[in-house]
Protein backbone atom coordinates (compact mmCIF):
# COMPACT_ATOMS: atom_id res chain seq x y z
CA UNK A 1 0.00 0.00 0.00
CA UNK A 2 1.10 3.39 -0.29
CA UNK A 3 -0.31 7.25 -0.01
CA UNK A 4 -0.33 10.23 -2.36
CA UNK A 5 1.53 13.32 -1.53
CA UNK A 6 -2.32 14.99 0.05
CA UNK A 7 -2.77 11.44 1.71
CA UNK A 8 0.63 12.11 3.24
CA UNK A 9 0.48 15.76 4.28
CA UNK A 10 -2.61 14.29 7.02
CA UNK A 11 -0.47 10.99 7.67
CA UNK A 12 2.96 12.40 8.86
CA UNK A 13 1.81 15.29 11.14
CA UNK A 14 -0.79 12.54 12.95
CA UNK A 15 2.87 10.43 13.38
CA UNK A 16 4.46 13.19 14.91
CA UNK A 17 1.64 13.73 16.92
CA UNK A 18 1.86 10.28 18.15
CA UNK A 19 5.33 10.88 19.35
CA UNK A 20 6.56 8.82 16.27
CA UNK A 21 9.44 9.12 13.59
CA UNK A 22 8.13 8.89 10.06
CA UNK A 23 9.94 7.02 7.53
CA UNK A 24 8.72 8.46 4.18
CA UNK A 25 10.13 6.02 1.60
CA UNK A 26 9.98 6.94 -2.05
CA UNK A 27 11.27 7.07 -5.43
CA UNK A 28 14.26 9.62 -6.29
CA UNK A 29 12.62 12.50 -7.38
CA UNK A 30 8.87 12.20 -6.39
CA UNK A 31 8.82 14.85 -3.74
CA UNK A 32 9.54 14.07 -0.98
CA UNK A 33 11.32 17.01 0.25
CA UNK A 34 8.75 19.37 -0.64
CA UNK A 35 6.25 17.37 1.21
CA UNK A 36 8.36 17.74 4.51
CA UNK A 37 8.59 21.73 3.82
CA UNK A 38 5.07 22.05 3.47
CA UNK A 39 4.08 19.66 6.40
CA UNK A 40 6.65 21.88 8.27
CA UNK A 41 4.59 25.19 6.82
CA UNK A 42 1.24 23.50 7.81
CA UNK A 43 2.20 22.83 11.25
CA UNK A 44 3.92 26.31 11.54
CA UNK A 45 7.06 24.30 12.53
CA UNK A 46 10.80 24.98 12.06
CA UNK A 47 12.56 23.10 9.44
CA UNK A 48 16.22 21.94 9.46
CA UNK A 49 17.96 19.43 7.20
CA UNK A 50 20.64 17.21 7.02
CA UNK A 51 21.45 15.21 3.93
CA UNK A 52 22.49 11.96 5.39
CA UNK A 53 23.87 11.05 2.06
CA UNK A 54 26.39 13.87 1.86
CA UNK A 55 27.39 13.83 5.63
CA UNK A 56 30.83 11.92 7.27
CA UNK A 57 31.27 10.03 10.43
CA UNK A 58 32.14 12.76 12.94
CA UNK A 59 29.65 15.96 11.36
CA UNK A 60 27.07 15.78 14.25
CA UNK A 61 29.42 15.55 17.10
CA UNK A 62 33.15 15.70 17.62
CA UNK A 63 35.32 15.11 20.45
CA UNK A 64 37.22 18.27 21.77
CA UNK A 65 40.18 18.13 24.33
CA UNK A 66 39.65 19.81 28.01
CA UNK A 67 39.31 23.19 27.91
CA UNK A 68 40.38 23.71 32.13
CA UNK A 69 41.95 21.94 34.54
CA UNK A 70 38.73 21.18 35.75
CA UNK A 71 37.94 19.39 32.92
CA UNK A 72 40.12 15.95 34.47
CA UNK A 73 38.84 14.48 37.35
CA UNK A 74 41.20 12.17 39.33
CA UNK A 75 40.40 8.80 40.37
CA UNK A 76 41.69 6.19 43.22
CA UNK A 77 42.04 3.22 40.54
CA UNK A 78 42.53 4.14 37.05
CA UNK A 79 44.71 7.31 37.28
CA UNK A 80 43.64 10.95 35.38
CA UNK A 81 41.20 10.87 33.24
CA UNK A 82 39.57 13.66 30.84
CA UNK A 83 35.88 13.94 31.14
CA UNK A 84 35.70 14.47 27.35
CA UNK A 85 33.51 17.24 25.48
CA UNK A 86 31.87 17.49 22.26
CA UNK A 87 31.64 20.37 19.50
CA UNK A 88 27.56 19.87 17.65
CA UNK A 89 27.29 20.71 14.03
CA UNK A 90 26.20 24.26 13.00
CA UNK A 91 22.14 22.58 12.42
CA UNK A 92 22.58 21.13 15.51
CA UNK A 93 23.44 24.34 17.30
CA UNK A 94 21.11 26.16 15.45
CA UNK A 95 18.07 23.37 16.39
CA UNK A 96 19.05 24.27 20.41
CA UNK A 97 19.00 28.05 19.66
CA UNK A 98 16.02 27.88 17.76
CA UNK A 99 14.38 25.80 20.76
CA UNK A 100 15.22 28.19 23.54
CA UNK A 101 14.20 31.35 21.87
CA UNK A 102 10.71 29.80 20.77
CA UNK A 103 9.96 27.30 23.00
CA UNK A 104 6.51 27.15 22.01
CA UNK A 105 7.19 26.03 17.97
CA UNK A 106 7.91 22.94 16.95
CA UNK A 107 10.97 22.10 15.05
CA UNK A 108 10.89 19.61 12.33
CA UNK A 109 14.85 17.67 12.01
CA UNK A 110 14.44 16.66 8.45
CA UNK A 111 17.29 13.87 8.10
CA UNK A 112 16.74 12.95 4.52
CA UNK A 113 18.21 10.39 1.88
CA UNK A 114 19.48 8.22 5.21
CA UNK A 115 19.88 5.40 3.98
CA UNK A 116 22.38 6.62 0.98
CA UNK A 117 24.54 7.41 3.81
CA UNK A 118 27.36 5.20 4.82
CA UNK A 119 27.01 2.30 7.73
CA UNK A 120 28.54 4.40 10.03
CA UNK A 121 27.13 7.80 9.55
CA UNK A 122 23.26 5.89 10.02
CA UNK A 123 24.81 3.84 12.74
CA UNK A 124 25.88 7.35 14.66
CA UNK A 125 22.22 8.95 14.30
CA UNK A 126 21.10 5.71 15.94
CA UNK A 127 20.85 7.28 19.07
CA UNK A 128 19.55 10.39 17.57
CA UNK A 129 16.62 8.57 15.64
CA UNK A 130 15.87 6.14 18.36
CA UNK A 131 17.23 7.59 21.92
CA UNK A 132 16.81 11.47 20.78
CA UNK A 133 20.02 12.12 22.14
CA UNK A 134 23.47 12.29 20.83
CA UNK A 135 26.05 11.79 23.19
CA UNK A 136 25.05 13.43 26.67
CA UNK A 137 22.76 15.99 24.70
CA UNK A 138 19.09 15.24 24.50
CA UNK A 139 16.75 16.89 21.93
CA UNK A 140 14.25 19.23 23.48
CA UNK A 141 10.64 17.64 23.52
CA UNK A 142 9.72 20.21 20.34
CA UNK A 143 11.74 18.51 18.28
CA UNK A 144 10.05 16.36 15.63
CA UNK A 145 12.71 13.87 13.32
CA UNK A 146 11.20 13.06 10.18
CA UNK A 147 13.66 10.59 7.75
CA UNK A 148 13.21 9.96 3.99
CA UNK A 149 14.55 6.90 2.38
CA UNK A 150 15.13 5.63 -1.32
CA UNK A 151 13.32 2.08 -1.68
CA UNK A 152 15.61 -0.49 -1.08
CA UNK A 153 14.97 -4.02 -3.07
CA UNK A 154 14.95 -5.87 0.19
CA UNK A 155 11.50 -3.38 0.54
CA UNK A 156 7.94 -5.02 -0.67
CA UNK A 157 6.68 -3.10 -3.78
CA UNK A 158 10.33 -2.57 -4.38
CA UNK A 159 12.17 -5.75 -5.42
CA UNK A 160 13.24 -4.37 -8.95
CA UNK A 161 15.09 -1.02 -7.83
CA UNK A 162 18.42 -0.68 -7.81
CA UNK A 163 19.86 2.60 -5.72
CA UNK A 164 23.35 2.88 -3.80
CA UNK A 165 21.82 2.65 -0.51
CA UNK A 166 23.15 0.92 3.19
CA UNK A 167 20.58 -1.19 3.78
CA UNK A 168 19.01 0.33 7.18
CA UNK A 169 19.16 -1.09 10.44
CA UNK A 170 16.56 -3.27 12.21
CA UNK A 171 15.87 -1.07 14.98
CA UNK A 172 15.57 1.75 12.49
CA UNK A 173 12.85 -0.12 10.71
CA UNK A 174 11.17 -1.45 13.96
CA UNK A 175 11.13 2.60 15.81
CA UNK A 176 9.80 4.68 13.01
CA UNK A 177 6.67 4.43 10.68
CA UNK A 178 7.31 3.51 7.36
CA UNK A 179 4.92 5.61 4.89
CA UNK A 180 5.25 4.87 1.23
CA UNK A 181 4.70 8.02 -1.25
CA UNK A 182 3.75 7.35 -4.83
CA UNK A 183 2.63 9.72 -6.91
CA UNK A 184 -0.61 10.96 -8.39
CA UNK A 185 -0.57 12.86 -11.71
CA UNK A 186 -4.06 14.68 -10.97
CA UNK A 187 -2.60 15.43 -7.18
CA UNK A 188 0.77 17.04 -8.64
CA UNK A 189 -1.13 18.70 -11.80
CA UNK A 190 -3.19 20.56 -8.96
CA UNK A 191 -0.40 21.34 -7.47
CA UNK A 192 1.74 22.52 -10.38
CA UNK A 193 -1.52 24.82 -11.18
CA UNK A 194 -1.15 26.54 -7.62
CA UNK A 195 2.39 27.22 -8.07
CA UNK A 196 1.80 28.67 -11.64
CA UNK A 197 3.95 26.06 -13.22
CA UNK A 198 4.08 26.42 -16.97
CA UNK A 199 0.38 25.47 -18.54
CA UNK A 200 1.63 23.13 -21.35
CA UNK A 201 3.52 20.90 -19.20
CA UNK A 202 -0.06 20.17 -17.60
CA UNK A 203 -1.56 20.14 -20.66
CA UNK A 204 1.17 17.58 -21.72
CA UNK A 205 0.59 15.43 -18.64
CA UNK A 206 -2.96 15.33 -18.72
CA UNK A 207 -3.08 13.71 -22.10
CA UNK A 208 -0.31 11.31 -20.97
CA UNK A 209 -0.60 10.53 -17.19
CA UNK A 210 1.41 7.63 -16.70
CA UNK A 211 4.59 9.85 -17.95
CA UNK A 212 4.88 12.02 -14.30
CA UNK A 213 7.19 9.24 -12.99
CA UNK A 214 8.52 6.28 -14.69
CA UNK A 215 10.57 3.39 -12.96
CA UNK A 216 12.55 1.06 -15.33
CA UNK A 217 15.54 -0.27 -14.18
CA UNK A 218 16.56 -1.83 -17.50
CA UNK A 219 16.93 1.42 -19.02
CA UNK A 220 19.80 3.41 -18.93
CA UNK A 221 18.58 6.38 -20.18
CA UNK A 222 16.86 9.13 -17.86
CA UNK A 223 13.85 9.09 -16.72
CA UNK A 224 10.63 11.79 -16.22
CA UNK A 225 9.99 12.20 -12.05
CA UNK A 226 7.66 14.83 -10.71
CA UNK A 227 11.01 17.06 -9.87
CA UNK A 228 12.33 16.98 -13.14
CA UNK A 229 8.95 18.19 -14.42
CA UNK A 230 8.98 21.21 -12.45
CA UNK A 231 12.79 21.28 -13.26
CA UNK A 232 11.53 21.18 -17.04
CA UNK A 233 8.33 23.71 -16.65
CA UNK A 234 11.03 26.39 -15.19
CA UNK A 235 13.09 25.35 -18.46
CA UNK A 236 10.20 25.94 -20.52
CA UNK A 237 9.33 29.29 -19.15
CA UNK A 238 12.73 30.72 -20.45
CA UNK A 239 12.89 28.80 -23.49
CA UNK A 240 9.73 30.14 -24.78
CA UNK A 241 11.93 33.88 -24.29
CA UNK A 242 13.93 32.99 -27.42
CA UNK A 243 13.33 33.70 -31.06
CA UNK A 244 11.60 30.48 -33.18
CA UNK A 245 14.44 29.52 -34.53
CA UNK A 246 16.40 29.03 -31.15
CA UNK A 247 13.36 27.06 -29.26
CA UNK A 248 12.83 24.49 -32.49
CA UNK A 249 17.16 24.09 -31.84
CA UNK A 250 16.91 23.58 -28.28
CA UNK A 251 13.94 21.69 -27.46
CA UNK A 252 14.21 18.50 -27.96
CA UNK A 253 18.01 18.17 -26.22
CA UNK A 254 16.82 20.60 -23.56
CA UNK A 255 13.42 18.06 -22.13
CA UNK A 256 15.63 15.06 -22.88
CA UNK A 257 17.88 16.41 -20.45
CA UNK A 258 15.66 15.94 -17.90
CA UNK A 259 13.09 13.77 -19.13
CA UNK A 260 15.24 11.28 -21.00
CA UNK A 261 15.31 10.46 -24.81
CA UNK A 262 11.37 9.15 -25.75
CA UNK A 263 9.81 11.30 -23.74
CA UNK A 264 11.83 14.26 -23.71
CA UNK A 265 11.32 14.22 -27.60
CA UNK A 266 7.95 13.74 -27.17
CA UNK A 267 7.08 16.79 -24.92
CA UNK A 268 9.39 19.09 -27.59
CA UNK A 269 7.48 17.75 -30.46
CA UNK A 270 4.17 18.67 -27.79
CA UNK A 271 5.55 22.53 -26.85
CA UNK A 272 6.69 22.83 -30.79
CA UNK A 273 3.09 21.64 -32.19
CA UNK A 274 1.37 24.80 -30.20
CA UNK A 275 -0.74 26.60 -32.53
CA UNK A 276 -0.89 23.14 -35.11
CA UNK A 277 -1.76 20.60 -32.83
CA UNK A 278 -4.26 18.58 -33.87
CA UNK A 279 -8.19 19.09 -32.57
CA UNK A 280 -11.38 18.10 -33.06
CA UNK A 281 -12.33 20.65 -35.51
CA UNK A 282 -9.77 20.32 -37.98
CA UNK A 283 -10.20 16.25 -37.80
CA UNK A 284 -13.60 16.73 -39.05
CA UNK A 285 -12.84 19.44 -41.59
CA UNK A 286 -10.52 17.57 -43.75
CA UNK A 287 -8.79 14.03 -44.74
CA UNK A 288 -5.65 16.13 -43.47
CA UNK A 289 -6.75 16.16 -39.88
CA UNK A 290 -7.23 12.05 -40.35
CA UNK A 291 -3.49 11.15 -41.78
CA UNK A 292 -2.61 13.27 -38.74
CA UNK A 293 -4.89 11.63 -36.75
CA UNK A 294 -3.33 8.32 -37.73
CA UNK A 295 0.11 9.60 -36.77
CA UNK A 296 -0.71 10.71 -33.09
CA UNK A 297 -0.34 8.66 -30.29
CA UNK A 298 -2.72 6.51 -28.31
CA UNK A 299 -3.66 9.04 -26.10
CA UNK A 300 -4.24 11.79 -28.47
CA UNK A 301 -7.18 9.61 -30.79
CA UNK A 302 -8.79 8.32 -27.71
CA UNK A 303 -9.13 12.08 -26.38
CA UNK A 304 -9.75 13.06 -29.73
CA UNK A 305 -12.60 10.47 -29.74
CA UNK A 306 -13.80 10.93 -26.55
CA UNK A 307 -14.16 14.94 -27.27
CA UNK A 308 -16.58 14.18 -30.87
CA UNK A 309 -18.55 11.91 -28.08
CA UNK A 310 -19.15 14.60 -26.02
CA UNK A 311 -19.76 17.52 -27.75
CA UNK A 312 -21.44 15.71 -31.17
CA UNK A 313 -22.04 11.97 -30.14
CA UNK A 314 -25.81 12.57 -32.31
CA UNK A 315 -23.53 12.84 -35.27
CA UNK A 316 -22.76 9.06 -35.00
CA UNK A 317 -26.32 8.71 -36.84
CA UNK A 318 -25.73 10.00 -39.93
CA UNK A 319 -24.31 8.90 -42.99
CA UNK A 320 -21.49 11.54 -42.99
CA UNK A 321 -20.49 11.31 -39.18
CA UNK A 322 -20.63 7.80 -39.07
CA UNK A 323 -18.56 7.35 -42.00
CA UNK A 324 -16.14 9.83 -40.93
CA UNK A 325 -16.07 8.24 -36.87
CA UNK A 326 -15.62 4.40 -38.17
CA UNK A 327 -12.85 5.52 -40.39
CA UNK A 328 -11.07 7.38 -37.52
CA UNK A 329 -11.95 4.08 -34.94
CA UNK A 330 -9.94 1.84 -37.53
CA UNK A 331 -6.87 3.67 -36.56
CA UNK A 332 -7.24 2.89 -32.91
CA UNK A 333 -5.52 0.20 -30.86
CA UNK A 334 -8.09 -2.62 -30.19
CA UNK A 335 -7.43 -1.32 -26.30
CA UNK A 336 -8.40 2.05 -27.80
CA UNK A 337 -11.63 0.93 -29.61
CA UNK A 338 -12.25 -1.22 -26.44
CA UNK A 339 -12.24 1.96 -24.46
CA UNK A 340 -14.21 4.39 -26.88
CA UNK A 341 -16.96 1.88 -27.26
CA UNK A 342 -17.65 2.23 -23.96
CA UNK A 343 -17.71 5.66 -24.00
CA UNK A 344 -20.32 5.32 -26.78
CA UNK A 345 -22.27 3.38 -24.50
CA UNK A 346 -21.84 5.41 -21.71
CA UNK A 347 -23.83 8.22 -23.72
CA UNK A 348 -26.99 6.00 -23.42
CA UNK A 349 -29.86 4.26 -24.97
CA UNK A 350 -30.67 7.54 -26.69
CA UNK A 351 -27.69 7.76 -29.14
CA UNK A 352 -27.88 3.73 -29.37
CA UNK A 353 -31.62 3.79 -30.62
CA UNK A 354 -31.46 6.53 -33.14
CA UNK A 355 -28.26 4.92 -34.76
CA UNK A 356 -30.37 1.45 -34.50
CA UNK A 357 -33.45 3.18 -36.38
CA UNK A 358 -31.18 4.59 -39.26
CA UNK A 359 -29.26 1.36 -39.66
CA UNK A 360 -32.61 -0.67 -39.81
CA UNK A 361 -33.50 1.83 -42.91
CA UNK A 362 -30.49 1.83 -44.64
CA UNK A 363 -28.61 -1.74 -44.03
CA UNK A 364 -26.14 -1.13 -46.19
CA UNK A 365 -24.99 2.54 -45.35
CA UNK A 366 -22.70 3.55 -43.14
CA UNK A 367 -24.21 4.27 -39.85
CA UNK A 368 -25.08 0.40 -40.10
CA UNK A 369 -21.58 -0.56 -40.96
CA UNK A 370 -20.60 1.83 -37.51
CA UNK A 371 -23.33 0.50 -35.28
CA UNK A 372 -21.97 -3.20 -36.32
CA UNK A 373 -18.71 -2.63 -35.94
CA UNK A 374 -19.35 -0.83 -32.34
CA UNK A 375 -21.10 -4.31 -31.80
CA UNK A 376 -18.59 -6.73 -33.07
CA UNK A 377 -15.89 -4.49 -30.73
CA UNK A 378 -18.33 -5.41 -27.62
CA UNK A 379 -18.77 -8.73 -28.33
CA UNK A 380 -15.04 -8.96 -28.57
CA UNK A 381 -14.08 -7.98 -25.41
CA UNK A 382 -16.99 -10.54 -23.65
CA UNK A 383 -15.51 -13.27 -25.55
CA UNK A 384 -11.98 -12.52 -24.39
Amino acid sequence: MALTYQQLLTAVPLVMRAGNVPNIVGDAGIGKSALVNEVARKVGAALFTTVVSLSEKGDLAIPVPPLTSDSFVETANYGRLANVQFGYSATLVQIIKQAEAKPDQPIIWFLDEFNRGSQAVQSELMNLVLQRQINALRLPDQVHIVIAENPDSSMAGFSNREYDVAVGDAAIRDRTVRLVMTTSTDEWMQWAQQRGLNQLVINYLRVHPTRLSIINPESEDLQPTPRAWERVARNLDQLQRLPSSSRQELATDLFSGDLGEEVGTSFAEFVLAQGNELTLEKLRASSAGAAKFAQADEATKFNLLRDWLKKDALSLATETGAAQFNNLLAKVSPDGQVAITHSVGEKGDRLLEKMYQVAKQQLTGQVAALYQRLGQIATREDRH
